[in-house]
């Protein structure tokens, strides 16, 4: 029990904060709004930091590949797979919010520009991806073109060979150090979270709180679902009837363990005894799952859009049109891939949907607060999603008998 309290204490803290928060909006109502500078400190801290946290964790993790781990056909089949999963996951949410709206009963008050309203798409395309000036890529509007420049880095920094070792370490230090100075500024996070969201409610009202009750809803309710019926899809796909056998005979320590421990890193080890378990190959097994830890999260797909139809509720907007929907998925592509190089990853998703779709400052509590809220599935589908999709890359390179041929290599 010490344990468990000790893996969720950061979630523990900031529920405190919100809860604190609400009743003293409650409570107090607008006589709280004194205290809104704390929360603006808070955000402004998090500001400052996101775009030398981003170019370092990006750049220096690509900078410091092992060329000799790049095992070709297993990487690619990996990479397919991990995309398909996070785009089925994303568009079958959008698809829930269509059918079930989430409850926008009151609209944050702010100036939205219209997306993309001036240009052609070519136009729309280039600023969207790049910036015309160095300078510009140092603020947290431009949060696409950020990624972008630091990946490019990262790659000139491997192609350098020896004369860029100097450059990779100080990426490494520079990375290391801009982690502890998120881990910093989090300390302040219930704090800031809960004077914030104690402002919303003096503000607009408890009617709230059933934006974000609307919102838990379709979270937990379509994320079960994919939980059950995705997972066993996805099982099917690799192994048929036996697959499905295999993998949930074998899930149920991981998705415990996920649950218990609130991190996918720390299911790595649960995950590839239960791969081995499921039959998958251990060249497969030892790339996919350690990988898929930090690169694979289909329950993060699932909040990114969730977040993505909150702040659009919150802001009366319609979450609907081609722009708005291929935006959406690329930005939960980006999303799902950040995450696991960043601490507190969801955040630096978070400002990438403010950045991509224009939204002010007072969207990020919101999209912080579900973030916090969904984070328990969110874990149990980013980690077991990683055995399942190591089932399907065997099934990928091995052929569709690759269980029994497995079996009988034993």
């Amino acid at each position: 029990m010490r344990q468990l309290l000790k893996n969720y204490s950061s979630i523990l803290l900031l529920l405190g904060g919100i809860i604190a928060g609400s009743i003293l909006g409650l409570t107090l109502g607008k006589q709280v709004l004194v205290l809104k500078p704390i929360g603006d400190i808070f955000l402004n801290l998090i500001f400052i930091a996101v775009v030398p946290l981003v170019f370092f964790a990006i750049s220096a993790a690509i900078a410091n590949i092992d060329a000799g781990q790049q095992l070709g056909k297993i990487m690619s089949a990996m990479s397919l797979v991990f995309l398909m999963t996070i785009l089925i996951a994303a568009f079958f949410t959008i698809v829930v919010i269509w059918l079930f709206p989430l409850e926008a009963v009151v609209t944050v008050p702010g100036s939205l520009p219209e997306m993309k309203d001036a240009g052609n798409w070519g136009d729309q395309i280039v600023r969207l991806l790049t910036t015309e000036e160095f300078f510009s890529l140092l603020s947290r509007k431009n949060m696409l073109p950020l990624l972008i420049f630091a990946a490019i880095t990262g790659f000139a920094a491997l192609k350098s060979g020896d004369a860029g070792i100097p450059f990779r370490k100080f990426l490494v230090s520079a990375n290391a150090v801009m982690k502890s100075f998120l881990d910093i500024i989090m300390v302040m996070a219930p704090l800031g979270l809960g004077v914030y969201f104690a402002c919303q409610i003096a503000e607009l009202g408890p009617q709230l709180f059933k934006t974000y009750a609307s919102s838990m809803k379709i979270y937990y309710g379509f994320g079960i679902v994919y939980f059950i019926v995705g997972f066993t899809f996805y099982a099917f796909l690799a192994g048929g009837w036996k697959g499905i056998q295999l993998y949930w005979k074998n899930n149920i320590l991981p998705s415990l363990t996920a649950l218990g421990s609130c991190s996918s890193i720390a299911t790595i080890p649960a995950n590839l005894e239960a791969g081995k378990k499921m039959r998958v190959p251990e060249a497969i097994n030892n790339v996919v799952v350690p990988l898929g830890a930090s690169l694979h999260k289909d329950g993060s797909s699932i909040s990114s859009i969730v977040k993505i139809g909150v702040v659009f509720a919150l802001f009366g907007r319609d979450f609907s049109g081609v722009d708005t929907i291929l935006l959406a998925l690329g930005i939960t592509v980006i999303v799902s891939i950040v995450e696991g190089g960043v601490p507190n990853g969801g955040y630096i998703g978070e400002l990438l949907v403010m950045s991509v779709y224009g939204f002010p400052v007072a969207a990020l509590p919101a999209v912080m607060i579900v973030g916090t809220l969904v984070d328990p599935l969110a874990t149990v589908l980013n980690a077991t999603g990683d055995t399942v999709a190591a089932m399907m890359v065997t099934r990928m390179l091995k052929g569709k008998n690759w269980i029994k041929e497995q079996a009988e290599a034993v």
